[in-house]
């Protein structure tokens, strides 16, 4: 970790603000929270999981896009059952492993009390923690549910590894306590800071390949990843990077999560600071579902494009990138992608078109991805076709009012 991160968050106690948290009504998946003020600086997408493990220690590592102050997080019971009780609740900096920089670990309060009950359906900001939390570094957020029961709110592919323990150690910086490691999130979907008037952020609303899969675990060489660092060192105010991909994710049906249809407003248009949604979704309805024609994908985008134009934002869409190889595809399911991908590029109904398609594909196969970018199952792309797709990307395509 470099020097600056440990000095930015103060090594004395900071009396916490008490500020209300903002929670919010989500009585189904598909209702967004009232987002608080700030920029998202990471986010994932919640889709039910497991059943819950009482009286557990969670010790969960995330990777901030934009720095800024008063930390935020969103603490999701979304797709519960039951309420949960989330307690000793804390955020702190990463030195290795599960230990945390001396002195940086502090509590997070929720209406002012150190612990809060989240609804089933629902979700809470926590109140803002006074100090700085830097750019592009590991955060690390603690928390005991001493009482948990039912079904998980969580993301279950995280490519970092997080870990567990008994509870009672969230406040502890050292990693003795946390024992066993995990590679999902649970219960957290998202964190947000203030940052410089003007600052904004992007959502990439995809699938396992926004997600990560297929690149290197606990190096964050996930596309987006890599452009929230090329965001971090450009003069652009979009800053903020949320990940909202969800692997196997479809635009039209459930499956893999909620559709890209039924979870835009909670995982994408509740995002703090939102100023863009990059679309980049529509594979796996394409090689899982023999009968789904272009138009029917076609529909399905410009639907989001309406409802996220109507919210305010920019959107970009990413044309379909080859997948020829994958034991799903077709000659059938070619065609359909080629007729989306035509009307992704020339149809004009949105902001700015990224084209992943041209980007991945082998120029002596073009329905397959390049051999140099493939991750070794002919649709995800490796470390170095993650890093050619986010440098593909028009930085000032993110700002459609720049």
């Amino acid at each position: 970790m470099r020097a600056r991160s440990a000095l930015a968050w103060p090594l004395a106690a900071v009396l916490l603000a008490a500020v209300s948290a903002c929670q919010s009504r989500t009585p189904t998946p598909a209702e967004a929270p009232t987002p608080p003020d700030g920029v998202v600086t990471w986010a994932s997408s919640a889709a039910r999981m497991d059943e819950a493990a009482a009286d557990r220690g969670h010790r969960l590592v995330v990777r901030t896009s934009v720095g800024g102050h008063d930390l935020r997080i969103r603490l999701s019971n979304a797709f519960g059952d039951r309420p949960v009780t989330f307690d000793g609740v804390h955020a702190g900096l990463r030195k290795e492993g599960a230990a945390l920089v001396r002195g940086s670990n502090r509590p997070l309060t929720f209406d002012g009390a150190r612990s809060v009950t989240v609804p089933a359906g629902e979700s809470v900001f926590s109140d803002p923690l006074p100090g700085r939390l830097p750019d592009t570094t590991d955060l690390v957020i603690s928390f005991d549910t001493p009482d948990a029961t039912g079904p998980v709110t969580g993301h279950w592919l995280a490519m970092q590894t997080s870990y567990t323990g008994a509870r009672g150690h969230t406040a502890e910086e050292g990693a003795a306590a946390w024992t066993r490691t995990m590679g999902s999130w649970f219960y957290l979907d998202a964190v947000s800071v203030r940052a410089a008037p003007g600052t904004g952020a992007v959502a990439a609303l995809g699938d396992s390949i926004t997600d990560g899969w297929q690149s290197t675990t606990d190096t964050n060489r996930r596309w987006p990843d890599y452009l929230a660092r090329r965001l971090n060192r450009a003069d652009t105010d979009i800053k903020g990077v949320a990940n909202a991909g969800i692997s196997s994710n479809k635009v039209l049906t459930d499956g893999g999560g909620p559709s890209a249809l039924n979870r835009l407003d909670r995982d994408v248009l509740s995002q703090p600071g939102l100023r863009t949604v990059f679309l980049f979704e529509g594979v796996n309805d394409i090689k899982a579902a023999p009968g789904i024609t272009a138009d029917d994908l076609i529909d399905g985008y410009r639907t989001i494009a309406e409802r996220a134009h109507a919210a305010g934002t920019c959107v970009v869409a990413a044309t379909v990138a080859p997948f020829k190889g994958w034991s799903e595809w077709s000659p059938a399911a070619e065609a359909v992608r080629r007729d989306v991908n035509a009307y992704l590029r020339d149809s004009g109904e949105f902001d700015a078109v990224t084209d992943f398609d041209r980007v991945l594909r082998s120029p002596y196969d073009p329905e397959r991805i390049l051999p140099a970018f493939d991750g070794g199952d002919h649709l995800h792309p490796n470390d170095k076709g993650m890093q050619a797709m986010a440098d593909a990307v028009d930085l000032k395509s993110l700002d459609c009012a720049g």
